[in-house]
């Protein structure tokens, strides 16, 4: 019998390792965002989740019975002192609120696993990338009933995958000092720069390059080792012909959409300078600064030079004009994502451009006009 009680307390050990609990924050329930279809009370359900932007997250749901929609609700998730609430307020399908005015359905958070998220009164259950289930307290009369509404959503592909890397997260920020002191530096894996994708073939003596990546909330970081016989920066104006210059070039496409960007913000190609300054082509098909998204450190011994970059992430909403603000980042997002380098040794012209994925066709130079080129990270909290 002590055996067995022994045996029952390192399975309940076992279980509560399992269950970790996570802190109370968006980024740690963000796998709910999506469009979910499932089945219940007899009809047809939708919930419409956004991801985690200004401290919530905002769900839109509707029951469709024999084609006609019996009822609506809106969701929100919010931070509030440290814990999360969800609150929602249903509506007769004319818009006719049950709920008065200035009052909402408020379910506290109890906890947060890696798998689950409990409120008081509902939970959600996450069952794999496509399927999740959502527990829901119902009082009828003197009794609450727990119903269960089984979702599924179908993931899109969203643009080819030339290049699926997985990127670790970083327990402590890197530091931009050219460096590459931080610990997720050495738990990264080298990935090459070796596609020529402009110009005459080169020798390893005339350039070499790998790259790193990892990732914060705030940032995506980059750590790139390029072999460089000769650096050119003849052109003082930062914005005069500045691919015709030693550069490096980074390609962010932040949903992962493909298509389009060269004269909009659907997705950026930074080129950072040897002097630092970050200029990609603007939506008035000219070249302007994007310092401000970009903070970069280049140290160079003999022919060798260290770059490590803070890249700060913008959607396709940015407005040149406007206030923007960057967004978050967490566990399970894709990015479009390129990596090139701009070589020139002593020409009018840049000599090679030397890319990081594969381009199919003749006219492997589109990454400054085509995102679908771009190769996909999948961001893991490692």
């Amino acid at each position: 019998m002590k055996h067995f009680s022994i045996f029952l307390l390192l399975m309940s050990c076992s279980l509560i390792a399992q269950e970790q609990k996570l802190e109370p924050k968006l980024e740690n329930i963000a796998w709910i965002s999506g469009t979910w279809h499932g089945e219940a009370f007899g009809g047809k359900t939708e919930e419409i989740w956004s991801e985690p932007s200004a401290g919530s997250m905002m769900a839109t749901f509707k029951l469709i019975n024999e084609g006609k929609v019996t009822f609506y609700e809106i969701e929100i998730i919010r931070e509030i002192e440290n814990s999360l609430v969800l609150q929602l307020k249903h509506f007769n399908n004319d818009l006719k609120g049950w709920e008065t005015k200035d009052e909402t359905v408020d379910f506290p958070l109890k906890y947060i696993t890696k798998n689950k998220v409990v409120f008081e009164g509902m939970s959600f259950e996450k069952v794999s990338d496509t399927e999740m289930n959502v527990y829901v307290d119902i009082k009828a009369e003197d009794k609450v009933e727990t119903v269960k509404f089984n979702y599924k959503k179908q993931i899109p592909v969203k643009k080819p995958v030339n290049q699926l890397i997985e990127v670790k997260k970083a327990a402590v920020t890197p530091i931009i000092d050219g460096k590459a002191k931080e610990a997720i530096w050495g738990k990264s894996k080298w990935q090459p720069i070796n596609q020529l994708w402009l110009g005459e073939a080169y020798s390893q003596d005339d350039f070499q390059g790998r790259y790193k990546l990892a990732w914060t909330e705030d940032a995506l970081y980059l750590l790139a080792e390029i072999t460089d016989d000769i650096l050119l920066d003849k052109e003082k104006d930062p914005l005069k012909a500045w691919w015709d210059d030693d550069c490096l070039e980074i390609f962010i496409d932040e949903n992962n959409s493909g298509g389009n960007h060269q004269f909009n913000h659907n997705a950026f190609a930074y080129h950072i300078a040897l002097d630092g300054n970050v200029v990609d082509m603007s939506t008035e098909e000219k070249g302007i600064l994007f310092n401000s998204h970009i903070t970069s450190k280049r140290i160079t011994t003999r022919n060798q030079s260290v770059w490590e970059v803070k890249i700060s992430l913008y959607d396709d909403t940015y407005n040149e004009s406007g206030t923007n603000f960057p967004i978050k980042l967490s566990a399970n997002k894709n990015v479009g994502f390129a990596l090139a380098y701009c070589d020139n040794d002593n020409s009018a012209t840049r000599e090679n451009f030397i890319g990081s994925v594969k381009v199919e066709g003749e006219d492997k130079n589109r990454g400054w006009i085509d995102a679908s080129i771009f190769g996909t990270l999948l961001l893991i909290d490692d």
